[in-house]
């Protein structure tokens, strides 16, 4: 089965656990890199990535390669309780390909909104449900054993699908 996982990380927690989807599965990479950065620190962060997010923006993207998978598993950051604008424009440039292909997806977060986020991105892909979904809370600053064995279900659950 050819697996990709999606993602666009901030500040390293989605890259975190995308790494160690992509490790366990053997997965296809596709980071996410929009062509004008999003601020990091401060109240810029916040400030421009909600807005960014709240109004449904499709940032312009940095070249990268897409094809024909199986399955796609999405990672994001939960912001403003969405997803991140850079899925936002991978999913529009990808419609065709994405159409009837199983679809899993992690989030990250530091407070609240993830189940929120995870139902705004099914709607987006046109979705009924994703084949596994995932939160993880700071997964790369504040690592917990809930939250690995979380992982590791969530992927469990992706490799049963190979079967």
């Amino acid at each position: 089965m050819k697996i990709a996982v999606v993602y666009y990380s901030l500040t390293g927690n989605v890259k975190f656990v995308a790494n160690k989807i992509s490790s366990a599965l053997g997965a296809d990479e596709v980071c996410l890199v929009p062509t004008k950065a999003y601020p990091d620190k401060g109240f810029s962060k916040f400030f421009w990535g909600g807005k960014s997010a709240v109004m449904g923006e499709k940032p312009q993207l940095e070249p990268y390669t897409f094809g024909k998978y199986d399955l796609v598993v999405l990672g994001t950051p939960v912001w403003a309780s969405t997803f991140a604008p850079p899925l936002r424009t991978f999913i529009a440039d990808n419609s065709s390909v994405l159409q009837g292909v199983p679809v899993a997806a992690f989030v990250c977060l530091s407070g609240g909104g993830g189940d929120k986020a995870l139902v705004k991105l099914q709607n987006e892909l046109k979705i009924d449900a994703f084949c596994a979904s995932l939160q993880l809370i700071d997964p790369l600053d504040k690592p917990t054993e809930q939250g690995e064995q979380a992982l590791a279900s969530f992927v469990s659950s992706i490799q049963a699908m190979e079967k």
